[in-house]
């Protein structure tokens, strides 16, 4: 099957297509005998999930997950070590740190392949749908030690499909939600081999990459997003896409002040506040190969997004919480205790330059297993990120 690419016309086409549709309902809605608009968007869950997205690798060497600890030293608690000038050696093969596979794996795509603000086509629902958000997700690492993603500098694979889409909101103002997972696994020396002698064959060439493709995706991919099977790490990226909005609405929302927020119901049992600045939002962006508009350029923030500034990666976000917890692991119980999990949503943007205070409580303590929340409040104190985190013991 084809990789399916979303066809979306830029610059002026494109603001005059959503100018345009927005003088009228959507193609194909109409209204119930309730009076509740439907959307013909609803066709996008069968579209989108059919999808074929290309396998993603990467030798897993110690360099990447070495230089995020490098850009997050200046953001820990005092008293935290600090990384070696010196790169630790493959032959080590340590375990990689919980949330460093975000690092990993970057989109095949060159520049001229993605979207205007920068992101991948595979996972956009195409237009009217031009804006997107992380909207949370959540991380399992498998706790077999045969299948446990190691920095050995060897090959990984990374496996992604869609597993789901909703459409969500009233008639004119939909969101589409989209459920990536992502599953990381070792690639064999003879898959590695097979797709290599498919890329230099001249004759039948895509019929033998696609048929050694398939087998590495059977091996890996599972038919229940709950099993591992032989993945080391099974990731779910919920994504929302949104509208475009006009330059004076985004204007308006860049200035005003924030509105109602959830506030924590309970006191973090331990803490750390840091202020991500526009350097680390930038190194962050590099190691994660990610160009999106959102992280690097300020008057696309306010002019477009409708932002008051460079926003934090979710994702970012996420390993500064995960990093918060793995640090207050090592205080309770040294190496004994690892964490294997954790599904978090993001509630609200965070800024460059703003305040970001990191949380984290125990809720529950079992034999053998705890279970923690975490997470980030904005400046005003409202939730920003609220996630669960199940911590095991070796």
């Amino acid at each position: 099957m084809p990789l399916v690419h979303s066809i979306r016309p830029n610059g002026h086409l494109a603001r005059a297509a959503i100018r345009l549709s927005s003088l009228r309902c959507s193609p194909g809605a109409y209204i119930s005998p309730r009076g509740r608009y439907s959307s013909s968007y609803a066709h996008l869950n069968a579209e989108l999930t059919s999808r074929r997205l290309p396998l993603i690798f990467d030798y897993l060497s110690p360099q990447n997950s070495h230089l995020l600890d490098v850009s997050l030293a200046d953001y820990l608690p005092q008293g935290s070590s600090r990384p070696s000038h010196y790169l630790p050696p493959a032959s080590e093969a340590n375990l990689l740190p919980f949330g460093h596979h975000l690092i990993y794996f970057p989109p095949p795509k060159t520049g001229s392949q993605l979207l205007p603000d920068g992101t991948d086509p595979d996972q956009s629902p195409g237009e009217p749908f031009v804006r997107r958000m992380w909207a949370g997700g959540h991380v399992r690492y498998n706790p077999d030690q045969a299948l446990q993603v190691r920095l050995d500098g060897k090959p990984h694979v990374c496996v992604e499909g869609i597993r789901d889409v909703s459409v969500k909101g009233k008639e004119g103002d939909e969101k589409v939600f989209v459920g990536i997972e992502r599953r990381v696994g070792r690639i064999e020396e003879d898959e590695l081999a097979q797709l290599n002698s498919a890329h230099r064959s001249s004759s039948s060439a895509d019929a033998a990459i696609q048929a050694a493709e398939d087998a590495i995706r059977a091996r890996v991919w599972t038919a229940e997003p709950d099993e591992f099977g032989a993945a080391g790490i099974v990731e779910r990226r919920n994504i929302v896409f949104m509208r475009e909005r006009s330059p004076t609405d985004a204007a308006a929302d860049a200035a005003k002040k924030p509105g109602k927020m959830l506030k924590p119901q309970r006191a973090p049992d331990f803490e750390h506040t840091v202020a991500p600045n526009d350097k680390l939002l930038f190194r962050y962006s590099a190691l994660t190969f990610n160009a999106h508009a959102i992280h690097l350029d300020p008057a696309y923030c306010r002019n477009v997004e409708g932002h008051r500034n460079l926003l934090v990666h979710g994702p970012l976000s996420f390993t500064f919480m995960t990093t918060l917890l793995r640090l207050q692991l090592a205080k309770e119980g040294g190496q004994a205790l690892v964490l294997r999990e954790v599904e978090y949503r993001n509630l609200a943007p965070l800024y460059a330059g703003e305040p970001l205070r990191l949380c984290g409580r125990l809720v529950e303590e079992r034999e053998g297993e705890r279970r923690y929340e975490v997470w980030a409040e904005t400046p005003e104190g409202g939730i920003a990120v609220k996630g669960t985190a199940r911590v095991g013991s070796k």
